[in-house]
């Protein structure tokens, strides 16, 4: 990590923005702006997050800065919770900064109980769903998808499983894209991506992976909680976070491979090979939108699947239907994606290929991409914090729109690598603290407690405060966990 430190210049533009000045370090094609406070910002020095930063501001064919959420963190090619816009004619499209788990992002559901009729009942409802959602490394899901089912969920994503039985027609109208984006073409997805993905559908994964059962703890916007069917404190919500499993991964992979073998066809020099990258339009650059597109259906596919088993197991062990208990859901959003937008640049709208690697699109009032019942009020940002503290509802805004493409972050943002979180605690010891503290825990294995413990990441609160400050989303709500299942 060493030799990968930023020490270029940086300069305060305000309270929580930071600048990267175009001519900090050689190669930069624009400036590169972080989002943080000054505690933040002393973390991110820490460890190679700026130095990525200046290297996405490096590409061919940015447009605007490249940028950094708060929650921010060394990851492959970009930052972790980087943003950056390239020119949908001219510009180039990179993997590293979609990232290996195309698709990863949050879906959030309600419900009409309260802390006080789910506490009792609430080992029975964690064991249900912990046998009825596999998750771990590799862990099979629910759904066996043979090949013409695999080309079906890869084109039409969620949709195909709410046309299965699994969820309702307002799942769909409250998914990001209506659960499935388009441009997707299942025939750029590899063999060995869909051999992967094909046992995984309906599965949570491992690592930062988890689902929540949560309790409304406050409320900053009661109309535009309303909006959302948050109604108020003691509220119980349930929050699903994953991805693509092993097919996002494969498809990833395998574009990078391309990738790094055809940069010197294009004449495209990057300062780190992790940033592998082709023109937009190049052959290479269409057949890896068209996967990435297929993998990110699989994702919002695989979120519908788990939350149906969810509801399933509410009713199970409540004995009530799904209506009787109000799981409906309020939103469903990626954070490790690429797509095409129109954006003003400079008094003038321009086509442009966004890509968000731990980022959520943030758009604001009004926006035509925005679905209708939300419209008034903002596109809702889900953030996920660690499994000991919280997590918030948000609102794109405005601002967001002028400044960051229409993007805030994802979650808290980690503080410490997996090994050094090891090195910390025991996966025991974190359990224990957690159940202290009222917080039920499940897990495939004790070793992604240790790594995921709440210490391993940056305060959420604080997070979130610098997207305030900052204009680019809005506070709703926040939740608090009182059960976590994990892989």
């Amino acid at each position: 990590m060493a030799d990968k430190r930023y020490s270029g210049k940086v300069r305060r533009l305000n309270g929580c923005r930071w600048e990267l000045p175009r001519d900090a370090t050689r190669g930069m094609r624009t400036s590169g702006v972080l989002y943080a406070t000054e505690p933040l910002f002393r973390q991110v020095e820490e460890d190679a997050t700026l130095w990525q930063l200046a290297n996405v501001a490096c590409l061919p064919g940015i447009v605007g800065p490249a940028m950094a959420m708060p929650d921010c963190h060394y990851g492959y090619g970009f930052p972790i919770g980087g943003v950056a816009a390239t020119d949908a004619e001219e510009g180039v499209i990179s993997p590293g900064g979609v990232g290996y788990d195309i698709n990863c992002g949050v879906r959030l559901l309600r419900s009409s109980l309260t802390e006080g009729e789910v506490r009792p009942l609430l080992r029975d409802l964690v064991n249900q769903i912990f046998r009825d959602v596999p998750c771990g490394v590799g862990g099979s899901g629910r759904v066996r998808l043979d090949r013409e089912d695999m080309a079906a969920v890869l084109a039409r994503g969620a949709a195909w499983v709410v046309a299965q039985g699994w969820g309702t027609a307002e799942d769909l109208a409250n998914t990001e894209e209506a659960g499935a984006m388009s441009g997707a073409d299942p025939d750029a997805v590899s063999a060995r991506a869909r051999e992967r993905g094909g046992s995984q559908l309906g599965s949570l994964g491992s690592g930062n992976h988890f689902l929540e059962i949560q309790v409304v703890e406050q409320i900053y916007d009661a109309a535009a909680a309303e909006v959302m069917g948050i109604g108020e404190p003691g509220q119980v919500t349930v929050m699903i976070h994953c991805g693509s499993r092993g097919l996002g991964h494969q498809v990833c992979d395998d574009a990078i491979e391309v990738m790094q073998g055809a940069v010197g066809k294009y004449g495209i020099e990057v300062p780190d090979p992790q940033l592998a990258c082709v023109p937009v339009r190049s052959e290479e650059g269409q057949q890896y939108f068209a996967a990435m597109a297929a993998a990110a259906n699989f994702a919002w596919a695989n979120r519908q699947a788990i939350a149906d088993l969810v509801r399933r197991a509410f009713e199970r062990v409540l004995k009530a239907g799904t209506a009787k208990l109000g799981m409906e859901q309020v939103w469903d959003v990626a954070h490790n994606i690429a797509k095409f937008e129109v954006h003003a640049v400079d008094g003038r709208e321009r086509h442009l290929c966004v890509h968000r690697k731990g980022a959520t699109r943030a758009f604001g009032p009004g926006h035509v991409q925005v679905p209708e019942h939300y419209r008034a009020v903002g596109q809702p940002v889900l953030v996920p914090g660690d499994m000991g503290t919280a997590s918030y509802v948000l609102l794109g805004t405005d601002a967001a729109m002028t400044q960051t493409w229409g993007s805030a972050c994802h979650g808290a943002g980690r503080r410490l690598s997996r090994t050094a979180a090891l090195k910390r605690a025991r996966g025991e010891q974190v359990a224990r603290e957690l159940e202290a503290r009222g917080i039920m825990v499940r897990s495939a294995g004790k070793k992604t407690l240790a790594e995921e413990a709440p210490e391993a990441y940056k305060d959420v609160d604080e997070v979130i405060e610098t997207c305030e400050q900052a204009g680019i989303a809005r506070k709703v709500a926040r939740m608090v966990p009182i059960a976590v299942v994990k892989g």
